[in-house]
């Protein structure tokens, strides 16, 4: 072997290939400048490939690419050295690099074919955009389901909180109407024994001041009942079919001369008469409970907005103030009997659950929109009786 590659690349006596061409330099020079140009061209394809392969290293099939690198630049070696054979007849290094290129390109071909079938099925650009736009579309329809979900988990969410809200307020309803009912009773035993009293004593000057006072506590205690009472739906209603809207008028020239000078009570009223079947006095009551709340949540000044409007659900009731408002917990608790923000002295904490107790034993609801530094709204929505004659 040794010997064999000593002959081949010993010196021979054979003759430049240029001397086949008779040195004919228009010959000669196509011959070197082709060569030349596939050469470089030879080397910088797989110059290019490397490139490509080493930046994307996902390509599938990945060695077979770099055997056609190598295969590409063994035949650009054969042209370069056909163009130093030209002037110099060193054949045996040309039969060798061709030996070369030869065995890679025999590899190459032998490892292509097996691989034809798995290249073939491989998904085209067309395919692949297909799949992207379907998988697209999945992922669209997932988030469209997932946002979906979530309304609706929210919205569960809210019909659970209205749900214990209102069976709380039921629950302390039925156990506030019971005391009360209970209370309202034995008030009226000791209400009924100081007269008795007051009569067995008339002319006693010492028992007077005293009787007199314990009647007044007496009267307290009855009229705290009353609204316990108006909270557990309880009260008797005197029902009758009135318009809103001149209740509200009632209301408005009853309660603006007691404002202070800060505070202005504006009224919106709807232009239609509104008619309701509602108790006149507790209607009025409760709206004028509102308009106190409303003013009290305004120390510094500010609006009173009462707006009355027909609806699909009935006859509207909103009063709205310019006052701090109510965060969330304050909010949730507000219509519960007792419950104040009040300090100590200023409120017995009543007003609006006098307020709810009467709007649902007349079949209508209430609820408050309110927000920190933005004011507060109650919407009463009562039902609407037929139409004033």
């Amino acid at each position: 072997m040794l010997g064999y590659f000593q002959r081949l690349l010993g010196e021979r006596g054979l003759a430049p290939h240029g001397f086949c061409l008779l040195w004919d330099p228009a010959l000669i020079w196509t011959h070197v400048v082709s060569d030349a140009l596939i050469g470089v061209a030879y080397y910088s394809i797989p110059v290019a490939i490397a490139y490509f392969l080493t930046r994307r290293r996902d390509v599938a099939f990945g060695w077979v690419v770099w055997m056609f690198a190598a295969f590409i630049m063994a035949c650009g070696t054969t042209h370069f050295l056909s163009i130093w054979t030209l002037w110099h007849p060193d054949y045996g290094i040309e039969g060798l690099v061709k030996a070369a290129t030869a065995a890679v390109s025999v590899a190459t071909a032998a490892a292509l074919w097996p691989l034809l079938p798995r290249a073939i099925a491989l998904p085209s650009p067309a395919q692949l955009q297909r799949v992207n736009d379907d998988l697209s579309l999945r992922i669209a329809e997932r988030d469209a389901a997932l946002a979906a979900l979530r309304r609706e988990t929210a919205e569960r969410e809210r019909a659970e909180d209205l749900l214990r809200q209102s069976q709380k307020m039921e629950a302390v309803g039925q156990l506030t109407g019971g005391i009360a009912h209970d209370f309202n009773n034995l008030l009226t035993i000791v209400m009924a024994n100081l007269d008795r009293v007051q009569r067995l004593t008339e002319g006693d000057a010492r028992l007077a001041r005293p009787l007199a006072s314990a009647a007044t506590g007496v009267e307290r205690a009855a009229a705290l009942t009353g609204q316990l009472l108006a909270f557990a739906r309880r009260q008797p209603l005197e029902t009758a079919e009135h318009d809103l809207n001149r209740l509200a008028r009632n209301v408005e020239r009853l309660a603006a001369p007691a404002l202070p000078a800060g505070v202005r009570l504006t009224l919106d009223l709807a232009a239609a008469p509104l008619p309701v079947r509602v108790d006149a006095n507790q209607t009025e009551n409760a709206l004028l409970n509102l308009i106190v709340n409303a003013r009290d949540a305004m120390p510094g000044g500010g609006t009173i907005a009462v707006r009355t409007a027909a609806s699909d659900q009935g006859a509207v009731l909103e009063v709205a103030d310019t006052g701090a408002g109510m965060d969330e917990a304050t909010r949730a608790r507000a219509f519960e009997p007792f419950f104040t923000t009040k300090e100590v002295g200023q409120g017995t904490g009543l007003g609006l659950s006098q307020v709810y107790g009467f709007v649902r034993q007349s079949g209508g609801t209430v609820a408050i929109d309110s927000a920190p530094g933005q004011g507060t709204t109650i919407r009463i929505v009562l039902p609407q009786a037929a139409p004033l004659l």
